[in-house]
């Protein structure tokens, strides 16, 4: 068993929840690269979301650990000095043992990704290179100082929706093109999944974006963009003192988060292997699900924050799992979690 596969267990189902049920249903080709990218993400995420850190620290480590997956030459002395310092000024302020235990095996998962053919190489470079970019801009953005600051435009909520999530749809379908023949149709050109896949992953990220606005206003941080406030005769100051005005805003965004999974609905349509599809399927699915929970709670419930339950979740696979079995059958499946909408 080779590095990679030694993280992608335990470390890698403790860290990535159900995202874990994706990478763990994938074909053998492409299990272990995506698997390894996701705990170089995950890294990079807990790194950026450990806020007792002061904000330069943070931009410093993970300028750092961007540097060490681009740079073509590795340097094991910046590398070793990297890990250190997140020994001591990340992991004890943990709260969860596994992100603590990622970040203790940062090495290891950096040995793997460094020994990894240079094709993965090359495309986990591709999409971490953008996740971290996003993650810096999000502390740039967002300082931890008890003010509620927002995007400024629309535009800024794409580009941060690319940068997070919308670059894997992209590094998944380029890595399912160069590593496993025959994930997709014969017929369809590379550049269209692309383009589903990018919107796919935007998706989803709006999903996470808008079943939790309470936590990320607490944290000083509105995705909703400035100009959209302003639009409505709102300040960033008039959401600080009441957040329930935000709810009438997220509507064109529930619309968008539609239209993009609905692209992911047409992603689907084109993946030929069945191990391929259900995996590609089951975020799709869930975030559907979640999006369903978000539309129909009231704000109080909203600023909660929604989630499927687990019972919601185990159904999910067991439907995905017949569904892929029958021609079509996913994609009949994911409309009628649509609602027919």
């Amino acid at each position: 068993m080779n590095g990679a596969e030694e993280l992608g267990g335990k470390l890698l189902e403790g860290v990535s929840r159900s995202f874990y049920l994706t990478l763990k249903a994938l074909p053998q080709g492409l299990r272990e690269p995506l698997s390894l990218a996701y705990l170089l993400a995950r890294a990079a995420d807990t790194m950026a979301d450990t806020i007792q850190v002061p904000d330069a620290v943070r931009l410093t480590c993970l300028a750092e650990f961007e540097r060490r997956v681009r740079l073509p030459l590795r340097d094991p002395i910046a590398e070793g000095v990297l890990v250190a310092r997140l020994l001591v000024d990340f992991v004890p302020h943990q709260e969860d043992a596994h992100e603590a235990r990622l970040l203790e095996r940062l090495q290891e998962a950096m040995n793997a990704f460094h020994v990894s053919p240079e094709g993965q190489k090359s495309a986990m470079m591709g999409v971490l290179g953008p996740i971290i970019q996003g993650q810096m801009l999000d502390i740039q953005r967002f300082p931890g100082d008890g003010q509620l600051r927002a995007l400024a435009t629309t535009r800024d909520l794409d580009d941060y929706t690319y940068l997070v999530a919308g670059c894997v749809g992209e590094f998944w379908t380029r890595l399912c093109a160069t590593e496993a023949e025959g994930s997709f149709n014969e017929g369809v050109s590379l550049d269209e999944m692309v383009k589903r896949g990018i919107r796919y992953g935007k998706g989803l990220q709006l999903v996470n974006i808008l079943r939790d606005p309470g936590k990320d206003l607490k944290l000083g941080r509105c995705y909703i963009p400035e100009e959209a406030l302003q639009t409505a005769g709102l300040s960033v100051a008039a959401v600080q003192a009441d957040p329930a005005k935000l709810m009438p805003l997220l509507t064109p965004w529930k619309k968008l988060c539609r239209e993009h999974l609905h692209e992911g609905m047409r992603y689907l349509d084109e993946v030929s292997n069945k191990r391929l599809l259900y995996a590609t399927a089951l975020p799709l699915l869930l975030g559907i699900k979640t999006l369903a929970l978000i539309e129909a709670a009231d704000w109080p419930t909203l600023q909660a924050g929604v989630k499927v339950s687990r019972g919601e979740v185990s159904k999910v696979l067991l439907e995905a799992g017949m569904a892929v079995l029958r021609k079509g059958g996913m994609r009949k499946l994911a409309e009628r979690y649509f609602g027919g909408r």
